[in-house]
């Protein structure tokens, strides 16, 4: 059973996080206290600020650091980039781990991309795509996607992938991170046949109690009202433990390239961390070449060979 204590040390190793709350924070104040230099990328400068001092209380000698990041906007994407490019530090770990989900109408990202897809899937990719160059200089680099099990009901429609019809919550929430999971196994296989050197995994949280609920749904949505009080208290665990699945990815020297990790119980919903299952739609190479193109296309960037 892997726990944070069987987490080699990150002495040497710079990763930047996406996301400054939740997830985000606890896997940035596990890698801080193994001994990586982390930068904590966000759209909130306040929840930032807050993040590093936490990160400092609990680890007084972490280098981290707060770079402002909104993954809703391809401009600010590319000026974040620009910033990493400009400082020349290669990047060992990438945890593109920032999320939307189930905002319960129909949102637009700056771009005009449906907000969930826009930013959990869109944001990320043009990410990765602007920070290639620093990864393929870092030293055995990873790229961890952030998915769910909400995967398994998802569906890619070429046809309507912005949502201009019939938008649910759920569906859309669902699309993006089959979106996520999807893109995580292409960026291997693409890693694997260019020679970029990078070892890509995917990882998701089963239920975890983050504020993705409250700052999505509402606190007065069914699943604040009905599903929390009547699944947390048996089938959900701590932000600190579903960080774990993210982390086992991001430092395990078992982890194989294009491998998808998730905690062991309970339907995939808490405990320690394992190998997860991929949908069949997940595993559709012809879909995700597609998806990959489309995902130029729309973001503009191209990964190149």
């Amino acid at each position: 059973m892997w726990t944070l204590a069987d987490m080699p040390p990150q002495t040497g190793r710079y990763a930047i996080v996406t996301g400054t709350g939740g997830l985000g924070y606890e896997t940035a104040v596990a890698l801080a206290g193994a001994g990586a230099s982390v930068l904590v990328a966000g759209r909130n400068a306040a929840k930032g600020a807050e993040a590093l001092a936490r990160i400092r209380a609990a680890h007084p000698a972490a280098e981290v650091a707060f770079e402002p990041l909104d993954l809703a906007s391809l401009a600010d994407i590319a000026a974040f980039a620009l910033r990493m490019q400009a400082a020349g530090r290669p990047i060992d770990l990438l945890v593109n781990n920032a999320g939307v989900m189930m905002p319960p109408h129909r949102s637009l990202t700056s771009d005009g991309f449906e907000l969930q897809f826009g930013t959990n899937h869109l944001g990320h990719f043009a990410l990765t795509g602007r920070l290639l160059p620093l990864l393929r200089q870092g030293r055995g680099p990873r790229v961890v996607a952030v998915s769910s099990g909400a995967h398994n009901m998802g569906r890619i429609d070429f046809d309507n992938l912005q949502w201009e019809r019939g938008y649910a919550p759920m569906a859309a929430y669902g699309a993006s991170k089959l979106a996520n999971l999807m893109f995580a196994l292409e960026l291997q296989r693409r890693s694997d046949a260019a020679g970029w050197g990078l070892t890509s995994l995917a990882a998701h949280p089963g239920y975890a109690r983050t504020e993705l609920i409250a700052n999505g749904p509402g606190d007065d949505s069914w699943m604040s009202r009905i599903a929390r009080p009547l699944i947390e208290p048996w089938a959900s665990q701590s932000a600190a433990d579903g960080a774990w699945p993210q982390l086992f990815a991001a430092t395990s020297p078992g982890v194989v390239g294009g491998g998808y990790y998730g905690p062991s119980r309970l339907m995939e919903m808490k405990g320690p961390p394992a190998p997860a299952r991929i949908s069949q739609r997940a595993r559709d190479p012809a879909t995700a070449r597609r998806l990959w193109d489309v995902s130029e296309q729309l973001t503009g960037v191209a990964y190149g060979g």
